[in-house]
């Protein structure tokens, strides 16, 4: 746009014209010169055309709000667009970056209310939703006031909604649904908001019962049950709402969609629908960002193909550092920590994004996996020395894991004593761990007391405790501890077990296992289990922690879940086919063995992942080197 150095003197031309240039400015240096231009031609006061240029400098992209703020000062009586203009320029937030002010805004509804306006439709939604952001509850509510005595809630949806996401952003869900009910037919932005308020508050249940009553969905619907019941841990049911999303056939998923699907794959080892989920965006031409890459990275290393992992890594245009955070500790889980540490130097050879506390903790997690003592060591100093990081709680913890599982414990504690901060349950349940491992009951006890003063209904630090004092053959005080628990109301977390086959998460437990070929999938684990004692198989019934005889341990053994879970994969995948399974405590040290074993006899790669690291079992042997 260009805007020429004089103007025509007709009046009526003039205003034509700065109209018709503030309608085409794209610029605050154009909208400047219009300011000027009004000022020089002695319009100014001219409220309309002040109107139209606030309105650009509040709310669009490549407005600025201080100078909207300047102009809204000069205007001496503004009306009820001006006011809402400026309450909606400080309520949104520009994509230029430029943050919005939810107080600024609430501050000016207040001075609209003294100025003896009445708020009107467009007035409230933008104040709710500042009041949203920062959860001003009371002020909400004297808004809902004001809403109620104009009438506006009954017949006007755009207010009603804002309304809704106010209470449920603030976590007032009775509230929300007390607003929602009073609305006489509520649209489907109205329900998505409502659906988004529960699933927040972890109202799951009450989010699928309004979800299953609705007569339309949209997008955002299905993208909002899929989206928060991953991030409520339940995968599988969000992968289950994506298939009934696909079986409607009207929607086909977006980049959010895809992403929350991801994510769901990552935490529930689903490399099947993970795989088709990247192949369907690669067929589709959907745009990959940095983001979505990353997610693939994660995805493809946390269901246990990390060399899929790395060629998507190595396939991107573009890192940032949570794209090179991801392949570290891809690689730090998988054992493959050394790999790990040059995926670490090439990022820093490249120097286009610097290490932050999160890759450091990924680092710390390679060296600890891998047994890189040294290493450690090394970079552990450099995060404050080179990068000007300060090591926090989960890097000392990571060291402390370093150092006990070396059976370095005189080091371990030293670094504990020298920490800025209270080492908090990470650090000392790190300690606890190289304890277990290298059987030491004294040093052991003491930090198992610590952590019970910490977290006294931990069940963790019972049950570790609990083992220690069985490799020590001391099961006198394992019932003793055992008897506080029960008396204590504390209970174990039973083991659960993921598995997927053609394309079906299955999920085991020793207690909850409704799978209806249970009573096939226990005689395929005794058939499983003769053949590993011809082989030279011993079980390890220490493993067990009950008052029962050893046929009685024995049997306990092939309950665990990841038993079960490797006998349905046995049943029910190709022979010679990996088998990638998913546990959510510790894989034992009998299933660790037997699991060799399995590899050897059957020739079957069979993956694990359990709450620390994969274990890769492969021709009798096992990625961790049996260093866990």
């Amino acid at each position: 746009m260009i805007i020429g150095k004089s103007l025509p003197r007709s009046p009526n031309f003039v205003r034509s014209r700065l109209l018709s240039l503030i309608q085409e400015c794209e610029t605050m240096r154009e909208a400047r010169q219009i300011q000027s231009h009004l000022i020089t031609a002695g319009m100014s006061d001219d409220v309309f055309l002040a109107s139209r240029l606030l309105f650009f400098c509040a709310v669009s992209d490549a407005g600025n709000l201080d100078y909207a703020t300047l102009l809204f000062r000069r205007i001496g009586d503004p009306n009820l667009f001006l006011w809402n203009t400026m309450i909606r320029g400080h309520a949104i937030k520009r994509r230029s970056g430029e943050e919005s002010n939810p107080t600024n805004a609430i501050s000016l509804y207040k001075q609209l209310l003294a100025a003896g306006f009445l708020p009107d439709e467009c007035t409230f939604p933008f104040v709710l939703k500042s009041c949203g952001k920062v959860l001003a509850l009371e002020t909400g509510r004297n808004v809902h006031g004001h809403i109620v005595k104009t009438g506006l809630l009954r017949c006007n949806a755009h207010v009603a909604n804002a309304l809704l996401s106010f209470y449920a952003s603030c976590g007032d869900l009775e509230r929300a649904r007390k607003a929602f009910d009073e609305i006489p037919v509520p649209d489907v932005v109205s329900q998505n908001v409502m659906i988004g308020g529960y699933l927040r508050m972890g109202a799951l249940d009450m989010a699928k019962q309004l979800f299953a009553g609705m007569s339309e969905r949209n997008l955002v619907t299905w993208n909002t049950m899929i989206t928060g019941f991953v991030q409520a841990g339940r995968g599988r049911e969000a992968l289950e709402f994506f298939h009934e999303m696909q079986r409607s056939a009207r929607f086909d998923p977006d980049k959010i969609t895809l992403a929350s699907l991801i994510s769901a794959c990552s935490r529930l080892g689903a490399l099947d629908q993970g795989k088709w989920i990247h192949n369907y965006m690669q067929k589709r031409g959907v745009p990959m960002d940095v983001v979505i890459e990353t997610a693939l990275v994660d995805m493809y290393a946390k269901c246990g193909c990390i060399k899929r992992s790395l060629e998507v890594f190595r396939e991107m245009n573009y890192k940032d550092v949570l794209a090179w955070t991801a392949m570290i500790n891809g690689l730090a889980v998988h054992g493959q920590g050394e790999e790990a540490l040059d995926v670490f130097k090439q990022m820093l050879v490249e120097g286009k994004c610097k290490p932050n506390q999160v890759t450091f903790t990924g680092v710390l997690c390679a060296c600890t996996h891998s047994g890189l003592v040294a290493e450690g060591r090394q970079y552990f100093q450099t995060m404050r020395s080179i990068y000007s990081i300060e090591p926090q709680p989960q890097h000392y913890a990571c060291m402390v894991d370093l150092l006990g599982r070396a059976g370095l414990f005189g080091e371990a504690e030293l670094l504990i004593s020298n920490m800025p901060v209270e080492p908090d349950v990470f650090v000392w349940g790190a300690l606890l761990g190289g304890c277990k491992m290298h059987g030491n009951l004294e040093l052991g006890e003491t930090v198992a007391q610590r952590l019970l003063s910490l977290e006294p209904l931990n069940h963790a630090f019972y049950v570790q405790l609990s083992n220690l004092y069985a490799k020590a053959n001391r099961f006198e005080d394992a019932k003793k501890l055992r008897t506080t628990m029960k008396d204590k109301g504390i209970k174990k977390i039973p083991g659960c077990s993921l598995i997927e086959v053609d394309g079906l998460v299955h999920e085991f437990s020793v207690h909850v296992s409704h799978d209806p070929l249970m009573e096939e999938i226990k005689i395929v684990l005794e058939k499983v289990t003769r053949e590993l004692k011809l082989a030279g198989y011993v079980p390890d019934v220490k493993e067990v922690l009950l008052e029962i005889d050893d046929n009685e341990k024995e049997q306990s053994l092939l309950q665990h879940s990841e038993r079960l879970a490797l006998a349905f994969g046995l049943m029910k995948t190709e022979a010679g086919s990996p088998i990638r399974i998913i546990k959510n405590l510790r894989i034992c040290s009998d299933c660790h063995v037997a699991f060799k074993f399995i590899s050897k006899i059957f020739k079957r790669e069979v993956i694990v992942r359990d709450c620390k690291r994969f274990h890769h079992f492969e021709g009798g042997h096992c990625s961790c080197k049996d260093y866990w």
